[in-house]
């Protein structure tokens, strides 16, 4: 009998997360710092707007690229706050979350062959995706001195006769980088005049900490080829919902659409009514819950400090990557060791990539109270190790 599964299903390596979080879950009175979900219930004003939708019966199937409504609040949301509009019609498609507009964004643009600039440590998806679209991944290992933040050179690079699409994942997961104008005005140069396009994905850019979020879009030369991807898992804890969405050029957007329309047919109905509330009346919830996973990041920045542990300070999403290679271990060993010895969970840097080797990803999408026992914990296992 023939092999059912495609060999570059079974060559993809399973998530590094998913790991840690399954064992974990068997594990009494473990702490887990690894999974990026946000602690905060989707504010109630959001849920109601959901149930109310339910009580009205609008349960049907929306159109393929979403409910028009929530296109329209997209555009003007963005437009308010990042400066970048998009037509609703033609512009903007609701999917299954980001992942979802990573996935189809991918299979729209490359053709078998064809190469994508990824930034290393960065979400678990790009790759997987990449290969699945027929494309090539190349990537570019960020530095910790440059404060994991993609520069013009290492770009340059990386810049093939076959290079098409370049990943742009900032705020960063895992990392919790971020890209400020300076720098992206250099990206943009580079992109223009090598005929690159753009993945944009920006789905933490309402959590940032310093200054305000900029998104490549904005820039001169930049909105008609780049596809800016986000959603509302993060900024409003919508993460069971499952709703992202993507903007772009119409002819790239058109063809996502058809893709869409076939593996999904449209985004859950009453997701995108509630998501039409989030982008009405829940800037204030962000700006909350903004407030107090800053709260949590600087309480961990301060006690690595105090322990001695190395880590560049991050400035968005809600992670930080402390290094852990004075203790001579690989990031897989060290996660594994703490999560026996201490019942402490976090991710090995190299989850995220090879360039993630000697770093560990730690959530601050948690109580200050479970952070606070979770590093009694690892200050006990460091201490042991020395």
């Amino acid at each position: 009998m023939r092999d059912p599964i495609a060999k570059r299903v079974t060559d993809m390596k399973p998530s590094g997360i998913r790991k840690f979080f399954d064992i974990v879950s068997e594990m009494p009175d473990a702490i887990s710092l690894g999974v990026g979900e946000p602690d905060f219930d989707t504010p109630w004003h959001i849920r109601d707007e959901g149930i109310y939708s339910l009580e009205r019966g609008k349960t049907f199937y929306t159109s393929n690229s979403g409910l028009m409504e929530l296109r329209k609040e997209i555009s003007r949301y963005l437009s308010r706050k990042y400066n970048v509009s998009y037509d609703a019609s033609s512009e903007v498609v609701i999917t299954v979350g980001g992942s979802e507009a990573i996935d189809i964004a991918l299979r729209a643009m490359l053709e078998p062959g064809e190469e994508v600039i990824i930034p290393e440590p960065s979400y678990v998806s790009y790759v997987p995706c990449t290969i699945m679209a027929g494309g090539v991944p190349v990537i570019v290992s960020l530095k910790e001195e440059n404060e994991f933040r993609l520069t013009a050179e290492e770009l340059r690079e990386a810049i093939t006769p076959r290079t098409k699409v370049l990943i742009l994942p900032f705020p960063n997961n895992p990392t919790g980088a971020i890209m400020e104008k300076e720098d992206l005005d250099a990206i943009a140069k580079i992109c223009i005049e090598q005929d690159i396009f753009v993945v944009s994905d920006e789905i933490y850019a309402a959590l940032t900490y310093k200054g305000d979020h900029v998104t490549i879009a904005s820039l001169p030369g930049m909105r008609e080829r780049t596809i800016l991807i986000n959603g509302f898992s993060k900024a409003y804890a919508m993460t069971g919902w499952r709703l992202g969405y993507a903007c772009g050029p119409a002819n790239v957007i058109s063809q996502m659409t058809k893709l869409h329309q076939y593996c999904i047919m449209c985004a859950p109905t009453t997701s995108q009514y509630a998501a039409v509330e989030a982008l009405r009346h829940g800037d204030n919830d962000v700006s909350d819950m903004r407030e107090a996973y800053n709260e949590r990041r600087r309480f961990l920045l301060n006690e690595f400090k105090r322990l001695g542990l190395k880590c560049f300070e991050p400035y968005g999403a809600f992670y930080v990557f402390p290094s852990i290679k004075e203790f001579g271990m690989t990031s897989d060993d060290f996660c594994t060791s703490l999560l026996k010895a201490k019942k402490v969970a976090v991710v090995p840097g190299t989850a995220f990539g090879e360039s993630g080797e000697g770093f560990v990803r730690i959530s601050y999408a948690y109580s200050i109270d479970s952070l606070r026992e979770a590093l009694g914990r690892i200050e006990e296992y460091i201490t042991s190790l020395s």
